[in-house]
């Protein structure tokens, strides 16, 4: 299997739908821990931490990544925050978490439909990479 730094670099990056957008949409199974009308919370299918949440709007809206974000973006991604803040709450998160968002290939990100990963469940070391 590759590794998510060789899947990172053969992405393309463009407004095609993504893996995600079958999740949402239900044409792919996933375990959701969270969902709401905007927001869609479901586990990492590689999980890098014993608990490794997906956070991603429900609807893209051209933000493929964070360095696609618009003024019109703001309210989307202060949900995905607070849903990461739920989500790790409800996960029994409480001595403390990360929020990972991946930025492009040097930033290793292999979906181009913008998320955020919730990581917790053990003592997470820095640097993170």
């Amino acid at each position: 299997m590759a590794s998510e730094k060789d899947a990172a670099l053969a992405a393309v990056p463009d407004d095609n739908p993504t893996i995600f957008d079958k999740i949402v949409k239900k044409e792919i199974p996933s375990t959701v821990v969270y969902e709401d009308e905007k927001v869609l919370a479901f586990r990492d299918i590689s999980p890098q931490a014993p608990t490794h949440i997906v956070i991603i709007p429900k609807v893209k809206d051209g933000l493929s990544g964070l360095s696609k974000a618009e003024e019109r973006h703001v309210e989307i991604l202060g949900s995905l925050l607070y849903v990461a803040k739920v989500v790790a709450k409800q996960e029994g998160l409480e001595d403390g978490y990360r929020i990972v968002i991946n930025d492009g290939p040097s930033g290793c990100q292999s979906v181009y439909h913008i998320h955020v990963h919730l990581l917790g469940g053990r003592q997470l070391n820095w640097p993170p990479g």
